[in-house]
């Protein structure tokens, strides 16, 4: 496909008639917790399933799509991302208790999904309140913090895949692993069903706010960070294996290795993409040197790479 092809003015003329709206040349930084990066062609924010149902099934065969949610662990490359961005919305957010399960839309807020577990006083949630971002994100990773991943609480997900079609998934279907999930990337999350068990809400809430608590006092959250950047190796804490190599406070540009937990990259001002990607690159190469290991990227980084000798 031909730049001309990807424009958003070309592009915006090829996509379905929707009920949601289309933005051409978003600026994703405005949305992501970095605040850096390039625009997308165009930004789809469905009307609700149906209309998600109806964009799949009628977008043009070679059109690249992908889905984001919040922002809370993406960066987005200062040359943008070409094609189609897909941020489901409120329709998509909402949450409810039954029993002893929690329901909830791909887009709701991981935090409100343990506060509704909190107010129908069920227990094994409470992790999620500190877990930065959205559902679907922590499906498509299975997130995880203080003891507790996304698998321990799943009964079932569904997803929309390529053509259009849903499915209703297990945790065992998904092949979840340490922050991983074996399911396409083009597969879309819509919506989970989380088990919890009866617990006392006093108790609950009393976890939640030491979950919170702890998470204030060791992680910049007041920062514009992207959460953790690197994953714990088997056997190791990334953290460690940073601080180790001489990498907490390091800096290139307006990106720095945080000084209160040096496996979070900040955003201490005017930082780019680039600043922030060849910052995560050179703490990687210092802990090769020192440790042996190889640490793998936690923060997903969409969009094409730049080089200093190219423009943004």
């Amino acid at each position: 496909m031909n730049e001309a092809a990807l424009s958003p003015d070309h592009l915006i003329h090829r996509l379905p008639a929707v009920r949601g709206s289309y933005t051409p040349d978003a600026r994703l930084g405005k949305i992501t917790w970095f605040r850096v990066g390039g625009p997308v062609d165009v930004l789809f924010t469905p009307a609700d399933q149906e209309d998600l149902v109806c964009f799949m099934q009628n977008k043009p065969a070679d059109l690249p799509v992908m889905v984001i949610g919040v922002g809370s662990n993406l960066l987005v490359r200062d040359s943008g991302v070409s094609g189609v961005v897909i941020r489901l919305g409120p329709a998509f957010a909402q949450v409810v208790s039954d029993g002893n399960l929690v329901v909830c839309g791909a887009a709701a807020l991981d935090v409100k999904v343990a506060k509704t577990a909190l107010k129908a006083g069920l227990t094994g949630l409470e992790f999620l309140c500190g877990v930065p971002g959205t559902i679907g994100g922590a499906l498509r990773m299975n997130a995880g913090a203080y003891g507790r991943e996304t698998k321990d609480i799943l009964v079932w997900a569904e997803a929309m895949d390529p053509q259009g079609k849903i499915h209703r998934l297990t945790a065992e279907q998904l092949g979840f692993e340490y922050r991983h999930c074996a399911l396409a990337s083009d597969w879309i999350f819509l919506s989970a069903c989380f088990a919890g068990s009866p617990g006392d809400p006093e108790a609950i809430a009393r976890q939640m706010k030491e979950i919170q608590n702890a998470r204030g006092s060791s992680q910049p959250i007041k920062s514009r960070t992207g959460g953790s950047t690197f994953k714990n190796p088997e056997g190791y804490k990334a953290w460690e294996l940073v601080d180790q190599a001489g990498c907490r406070g390091m800096k290139i540009g307006d990106a720095q290795v945080s000084e209160q937990h040096c496996n979070f990259l900040i955003n201490t001002d005017k930082a780019t993409a680039r600043d922030l990607e060849e910052l995560g690159e050179t703490v990687r190469r210092k802990v090769k040197e020192t440790s042996g290991v190889e640490l793998q990227w936690e923060i997903k980084r969409i969009g094409e790479i730049t080089t200093r000798n190219q423009k943004s």
